[in-house]
């Protein structure tokens, strides 16, 4: 594998004297899917913030598809192909499944007018954005639901939402954090089933704390603690490492 779809370079976040990401480099190859793991602390979630643009970098790169996007805001981002779902559920409650998942695809497509321009055209002037939503909400087993109200919805459906909301942006790269959080063991199945249908021919980013499914679900295995890299592999070879069963399986809650 010699093509990263993103890496990151000396990537470093202190809040004050806390180092929360300490030095990390990262390379994610295009296609694979690639496991963050670690404790609680270990700086997943501002990993994930400092690669989607919410946090800025005190220090180091973050190169996505060849470009430079460290000083990019989140939206360039999406609009460049990296799309993320996030721990908490994150759709609009007030608007209906079909709308949510059209303001996402619009917000991408439209990157040539300003937000108010957007927005407030006429819904009939998007005709491919609105065929566009309606594909999406197909593949994601949503568009029977598309007048729904996007806060009637089971748990496990707004998850589904969320990553059809993810998917309406046409990313080539999904970082999805704790996609599963929350969920049953059925619902789980589920998610991870729609993941595996709808995107599996993108580039993925996992945080998970079900260390069974990242074993099964992950090419790689990038393991997190105190906010550096400690181990990188297959499943297998991480999963033996005396360190990482130290620091990590050997007894660390997650």
């Amino acid at each position: 594998m010699s093509d990263p779809i993103l890496r990151t370079e000396n990537l470093t976040k202190e809040f004050g004297k806390l180092v929360a990401v300490d030095d990390v480099a990262l390379d994610v190859e295009r296609g694979e899917f690639r496991s963050l793991i670690g404790p609680n602390g270990a700086g997943k979630t501002t990993t994930f913030n400092l690669l989607t643009g919410a946090l800025r970098p005190t220090r180091g790169t973050v190169t996505f598809d060849g470009e430079n996007v460290t000083a990019l805001p989140p939206h360039e981002r999406v609009r460049r192909g990296l799309g993320r779902s996030f721990q908490i559920t994150n759709v609009f409650s007030g608007l209906t499944v079909r709308e949510n998942v059209r303001l996402a695809a619009q917000a991408a497509r439209e990157g040539g007018f300003t937000p108010v321009e957007a927005y407030l055209r006429r819904s009939d002037a998007f005709d491919d954005v609105n065929e566009h939503t309606d594909r999406v909400l197909d593949r994601s087993g949503l568009l029977g639901r598309g007048d729904e109200p996007a806060d009637v919805l089971a748990y496990g459906d707004k998850r589904r939402l969320e990553i059809a909301i993810v998917l309406a942006t046409d990313p080539d790269m999904v970082l999805l954090d704790e996609p599963t959080a929350g969920m049953s063991a059925e619902e789980t199945r589920a998610t991870m089933d729609l993941i595996d249908e709808v995107l599996s021919d993108r580039t993925l980013l996992l945080i998970e704390h079900d260390i069974d499914l990242v074993m099964r679900v992950s090419d790689r295995i990038t393991v997190l603690h105190r906010g550096e890299v400690l181990a990188e592999g297959t499943p297998a070879a991480v999963s033996e490492d005396p360190e990482v069963r130290e620091a990590y399986f050997g007894g660390v809650e997650t």
